[in-house]
This record gives structure tokens, sequence and C-alpha cells, in this order.
């Protein structure tokens, strides 16, 4: 290994400099107006990964955006390791509260800032220089594949059709995975749970167009009043949501569970400092690592109707709407809570009004047990670079793709991120802690070591 040390100590500027470019290309998935974005992102990857020392990269095309293969097999009897990866991003909105140019990348205060820092071009492309690093030393010791999607902030919706149609393609032993976080730099972990995701949109509509405020306020039912109350009913005062069914497939953790989750170390006060709360809210009962790692939520994502720009429009908006998400436990189903929420919906809304219910995308939550032996070479590998070995971590994000690739693949995902809170992946002011960056590049090439002598 300290040949491979050796040349990541001695490429870091290059790491960095090609990194930038990667994140200068605005991917958006959401957006249509990026459809070419995506299209130069992969074929940038695709150049990157020929670059590193594979033997074969193409961009393969799907119903959405492609989709970047690529693979060196060193020898039949190794090991294969699947890397997973997306070079989409989130939009950048609201764009006026970016302290730098989200699109420009800039090292500061010992952080990379910019849209895709973290989340996921920063976290990919340590893959790929760990790639380089072994082939260069001639140190590769596993087979690896890499797929790499530009969907997975609008759900993968393109990615298991591909998965189903390239199984054979796909054939390996473990995914690894950099899309999460650790707890904290002096106390690594590894992601050995993901809750799940149900996103939906509603639409209320009333009248046939906006209406005077004052002619028909009080006779005719206001959209996004009546939007707000449904809301509103949707979570109740002890922070649980109110859809009937909705808790039927929960597993409640044992006391001992819960005390073994809660072993992890978390300050409530520095927690509140870093979001600048004064207290947080959630479901009663439950500590605030519980309510973000092992219990369900709902929140609302986004709502509009009516007159939003400056000065007055006194208006009945005939249309309201809202974004919510929903994310899930170990047991829950997506399309089940999907089915759940929109027949609620549907009946607590008011005869005065219409309801439209959309699900958007969603996925199941998935478990990674610590047994396994590609788990037991990732926390070696973090041990020999941080210093200490890693906690298991139940994470409260998702990664709706990742359970499919169980069921699909047949193969189990180990998901060692490098990310952090401060992180502010899906927010304005996005960055990612340059030394994360090159820790990771070292912990993967470690990873390949370890697993290359599992059995």
């Amino acid at each position: 290994m300290e040949q491979v040390k050796s040349h990541i100590e001695g490429n870091r500027d290059r790491f960095l400099s090609e990194l930038f470019e990667l994140l200068r290309i605005p991917s958006i998935s959401a957006q249509s107006v990026h459809k070419g974005d995506m299209l130069r992102a992969a074929e940038w990857l695709k150049s990157s990964l020929l670059k590193a020392g594979v033997d074969r990269a193409e961009v393969m095309s799907t119903e959405g955006n492609p989709v970047v293969y690529a693979e060196k097999m060193v020898s039949p009897e190794a090991h294969t390791v699947v890397v997973y990866g997306h070079y989409d991003v989130m939009p950048v909105d609201p764009v006026e509260e970016w302290r730098t140019e989200p699109f420009e990348p800039v090292v500061k205060e010992g952080r990379i800032w910019g849209r895709g820092a973290d989340d996921d071009k920063g976290q990919l492309f340590m893959h790929v220089k760990a790639f380089e690093a072994l082939v260069a030393t001639g140190s590769l010791p596993c087979n690896v594949k890499f797929m790499l999607e530009g969907e997975e902030e609008i759900g993968s919706p393109s990615l298991y059709r591909w998965c189903e149609e390239h199984r054979e393609l796909m054939k390996g032993d473990v995914i690894l995975v950099s899309d999460t976080s650790m707890i904290a730099w002096d106390t690594p972990s590894i992601t050995c749970g993901l809750r799940g995701l149900c996103y939906m949109e509603v639409e209320v509509t009333g009248p046939n167009k906006d209406l005077h405020s004052g002619l028909f306020g009080g006779a005719v039912a206001n959209p996004a009043n009546v939007l707000t109350r449904l809301i509103a009913s949707l979570v109740d005062d002890r922070g649980r949501v109110t859809i009937p069914g909705f808790y039927d497939d929960v597993r409640e953790l044992t006391p001992e569970e819960r005390a073994d989750f809660n072993k992890a170390p978390f300050s409530l006060e520095d927690y509140k400092k870093a979001l600048d709360v004064d207290d947080v809210q959630g479901e009663e009962g439950y500590t605030t690592m519980e309510r973000t790692g092992v219990r369900p939520t709902l929140d609302v994502n986004g709502i509009w109707g009516g007159y939003i720009e400056e000065g007055t429009k006194t208006v009945i908006p005939a249309r309201a709407s809202a974004k919510i998400s929903m994310r899930l436990v170990p047991n829950q189903r997506y399309e089940r809570i999907a089915d759940l929420f929109e027949r609620h919906f549907r009946a607590i809304a008011p005869p005065s009004v219409r309801v439209k219910v959309r699900n958007l995308h969603g996925g199941e939550p998935y478990v990674s047990p610590t047994d396994l032996p590609a788990y037991r070479a990732a926390a070696k590998a973090m041990e020999a670079t941080f210093g200490k070995k890693p906690l298991p971590f139940y994470s409260g994000g998702s990664i709706p793709i990742v359970s499919a690739f169980e069921s699909i693949l047949g193969m189990k995902s180990i998901l060692m991120g490098f990310g952090l809170s401060q992180d502010a992946i899906h927010s304005p002011n996005e960055s990612y802690g340059v030394e994360n960056f090159y820790r990771g590049i070292e912990t993967i090439a470690c990873f390949y070591r370890y697993f290359a002598d599992m059995k």
C-alpha cells in the first residue's frame, strides 16, 4: 500500500483539478434544460475511466439519462467489485443563498465548495482515483466494474430496467457505494441501513379561475387554505403520521436495540447549534438519532399556489399544490405506503375541492448485515486509514435503487461513505472536505486489498 499512498500523494493537485472539471458540468437530472449536460458528464466520466486504466468503457443509453459502464478484469478467479455512483446532482435553488457559484468549484477553509462536491461527484470520483492508483502501481487485486448513473436524484427510473437487461454483464460479488456519510471525522462509520422513500405530489383545485378574495372570500373554498389544513392533519401533535395503516409493518426496536443504537456519539446541543434552531421536534418518545435513522417520517418538500410575487394581489387561487416525501423503515413497502397515502388524502378532502395525487417515485428500505465479508473488509480498511474501528450506522437518507440491486442483481451493497453532516448536500453551499476526498481514495484502495483476501 505504500506505493499506492505515494501515487495518491504525488497526484493530489491533479486529482482535485480533474474533479473540478466534473463539478463544472451542471448535470441536474430534475431539469430538462440540462439534458445535454447529462450526456456531457457521462462522456467525461467514460474518458476519465479509460485514462485511469479500465479495459472497456462505454456510455449506454436508457429511456432517460445514460449509464456509464466500465470494467477491468484481472482474473476469472478474483473477486469482482461493482462500483455504483451517480453523476447527476440536485437543483441549486435558491441560487441567491449560495456564497460561491454552484458550478464554479473553489477550495476555501479546507473544503471543496460547489454542487456535487459531496453528493455524489466528489465521492464517486474517489473510486475512479483509487482504481487509478491501484492500476498504476500494479496492485489491483480484484475485478472491477463501474455502474455510474444519471438519475439517482429523481429516483433512478431507468436504472431498474437497465439492471434487468444487463444482469449477466453486472455479475459480481458485492456493490460498493460511497453516497453516504460518517458520524464524524473522528468517529468513522459504515452505513448498514437506509430508509426507503415514497415521494408524492398533490394538487387541490377549487374554482375554474383565480377569484377576487373580497367578492368571493368566505363563499368559495380556497384551495390554498384547504391544502394547508389537509397537510397539517397528516402529522399529529405527537409527531405521528395519521395515515391509517402507515405504521402497520414497522418493526419496533427492542429496548436493547434502542440502547445499542443510541451509543453512537451525538451532542444534541451541537446539533441544534449547527442548524441554528432553539429546539428539535419529532415523534414523541424517540431520540433525535432514532427519529432520523429508524423511524418513518412525513415532510412537505415544497408548497405553492396563488400570488407570490412582489406587492399584493388579493385572489383566491384556483389551485394549490405540494410535494410530500415519506421516509420508510424496514418492512414498510413503498408501493403500499403510496396507495395508503392517496386513499387517505382523497378521503379527507372536502367536496368543495377536487384532488389529484401523483406518485412521483420511491424505493424500499435497505439493510446490510455487518457479518458480510465485504463489510468486514470495509471495516478493516477504515480502521487502517482512520486509526479506529468504524461504527455501524443507520442513515436517515435513501438511495432507492440499492434495495433493487439485491432483488435484481442478487448482490448486497456496502455503503462506505465519507461525507459529513456539515456538507449541506441538497442545500445551497454544498461542500466536501478536501481531506475527506483524499482519505476516501486511500480507504477505498485499502478495501480492495482486504476484500481480495476474504473468503
